[in-house]
């Protein structure tokens, strides 16, 4: 699931949600939402891996 990346990113960058929704100006409900499993607008997702300093490639390579 896309969200568990993201929740490993911010676990292994010491971020919050409500930090991310900060930096990223998506709104925190939103991304409550993407962890219910709604998928993220290629818009956002593109802010989220930029707040995060990773690649879009990131979030799409399967993890081992």
């Amino acid at each position: 699931m896309l969200w568990n990346k993201i929740q490993k990113e911010l676990n292994r960058q010491g971020m919050s949600i409500y930090k991310l929704a900060k930096i990223t100006g998506i709104k925190d409900t939103t991304l409550h939402n993407y962890k219910k499993g709604s998928e993220p607008s290629f818009k956002n997702m593109y802010k989220i891996a930029d707040a995060l300093d990773v690649s879009l490639d990131y979030f799409r390579k399967d993890e081992k």
